[in-house]
C-alpha cells in the first residue's frame, strides 16, 4: 500500500477512540527492522477512527540504500524484481555427475541418489510414479491405466497425449518394459535447485534406457526444451537416449489404436499359427486369406493380434481396410 509517496507494508489496524482522546503510539515490534515509523490515526469509511499499530514504513526513494542498513532483510521485495540483473535463458551445460535422481522403491519410499551410479542399478521400471498425475476437473483429459502386452500389466498415465506414446511403444520389439514418469532428475542451476521427471520410461533389451517427453501441438515450451537438452546430456552418460516425441501421423496412430484392441493374448491363433502363417505366406489382401481360414469372426482377432505382435505385417501409414495388403513378417518367414 502507497501513501504520500511511502510505501507501507505489514500493517494491523485496531479501532481506537474518537481524535482528541488518542494516547501516544506505542513502538512497534519490527522483527529486527529498524527503520520503521508509526503512523498517526486516518479514518475508515464508516467514519470510525482507526490507529495503525504495527506496520512498516519505508521511504521508495531511499529502498536501494535500505539494503545496506542492518535488519532491512525483513524488507518485503516488489513483485517480479529483478534488482537490475538480466536474467540467464540458457542455462551452461550440467555435469552427469552432478545430477541426482529421485525415485521410489517398490514400498513406497522415496529416495534420492546419484544419477551415474542409480541409471545402472536401479530398475527404474518396476519403480510408481515419482509424482501423482493430476486430475483437472470439467477436462476430458484424465489420468488412467495401460495394459502392457509388453510387461503383462497396468501402466499408469497421466493424459491421453502419454497413452499415445506409450501404445506405441507397447507394440516396439525392442521395449521389454515400460513405465510413467518413474523417475526426477535434479540438478542445481545457479542458486536455484530444478528437477525434471521426464513422462515416459522403456528399458530396452540390450539393457539401457529410452527417457521420453511429450511435446504439443505447438511445439516444446522453452521450459521443457531447455531442461530436455539437460536430461539428454545425462542419459547419453550413461549409454541411455532421450526423445522429446511431437504429435505421431494421425493415420498411424488410429490404426495401432485399432490393432491394440487386440493386443491381448487370448486373441492369438494358438494351435491353427501355422496355417495363418501359409496363409499369407505371400503378400496378399487380407479379406481373402482370412475366408479361406475359417469363421471371420474367429479369424480377424487373430489377424489383428498377429499384426500388433509383429508376426505379420501391413502398412500403417495408410488406414487399414479389408483388403490392406499383409505378409508374414521377414523374421517369421526366415523361421518358417
Amino acid at each position: 500500500m502507497r501513501r504520500g509517496g511511502v510505501k507501507v507494508q505489514n500493517s494491523a489496524l485496531t479501532p481506537v477512540p474518537a481524535p482528541g482522546t488518542l494516547s501516544a503510539p506505542r513502538s512497534p515490534t519490527s522483527g529486527g527492522c529498524t527503520d520503521v515509523a508509526v503512523t498517526g490515526r486516518f479514518s475508515c469509511v464508516a467514519g470510525q477512527v482507526w490507529r495503525c499499530v504495527e506496520y512498516v514504513i519505508i521511504d521508495s526513494s531511499q529502498e536501494a540504500a535500505s539494503s545496506a542498513v542492518p535488519g532491512a532483510g525483513c524488507r518485503i521485495p516488489e513483485p517480479h524484481s529483478t534488482g537490475g540483473a538480466v536474467r540467464r535463458e540458457e542455462a551452461a551445460a550440467v555435469e552427469a555427475s552432478l545430477i541426482d535422481v529421485r525415485f521410489r522403491d517398490p514400498l513406497g519410499c522415496s529416495r534420492q541418489v546419484p544419477w551415474l551410479e542409480a541409471a545402472q542399478d536401479v530398475p527404474f521400471e518396476d519403480s510408481p510414479a515419482v509424482r501423482p498425475f493430476p486430475v483437472r476437473y470439467g477436462r476430458r483429459v484424465a489420468p488412467g491405466w495401460w495394459w502392457s502386452s509388453t510387461s503383462g500389466r497396468l501402466v499408469a498415465y497421466g493424459s491421453g497425449v502419454m497413452r499415445t506414446e506409450l501404445m506405441l511403444l507397447d507394440r516396439d520389439p525392442a521395449v521389454v518394459a515400460l513405465a510413467c514418469r518413474p523417475v526426477e532428475l535434479v540438478w542445481r542451476e545457479e542458486s536455484r535447485v530444478v528437477g525434471h521427471a521426464p513422462q515416459l520410461m522403456a528399458r530396452l533389451q540390450d539393457g539401457s534406457g529410452l527417457l521420453l517427453d511429450c511435446a504439443g501441438r505447438s511445439g516444446p515450451s522453452a521450459r521443457l526444451a531447455k531442461r530436455g537438452r539437460v536430461v539428454a546430456d545425462a542419459a547419453e552418460a550413461v549409454g541411455w537416449s532421450y526423445r522429446l516425441a511431437g504429435p505421431p501421423d494421425p493415420v498411424l496412430a488410429a490404426n495401432v489404436r485399432w490393432l491394440a484392441g487386440y493386443r491381448h493374448p487370448r486373441y492369438a491363433a494358438g494351435p491353427w499359427m501355422p496355417a495363418l502363417l501359409e496363409a499369407f505366406a505371400s503378400p496378399r489382401p487380407a479379406v481373402e486369406a482370412v475366408y479361406e481360414l475359417g469363421d471371420p469372426i474367429a479369424v480377424w482377432p487373430a489377424v489383428f493380434h498377429a499384426l500388433w505382435s509383429g508376426v505379420l505385417r501391413v502398412r500403417l501409414d495408410e488406414p487399414l481396410h479389408e483388403r490392406a495388403v499383409v505378409s508374414v513378417a521377414r523374421q517369421e518367414a526366415e523361421a518358417a
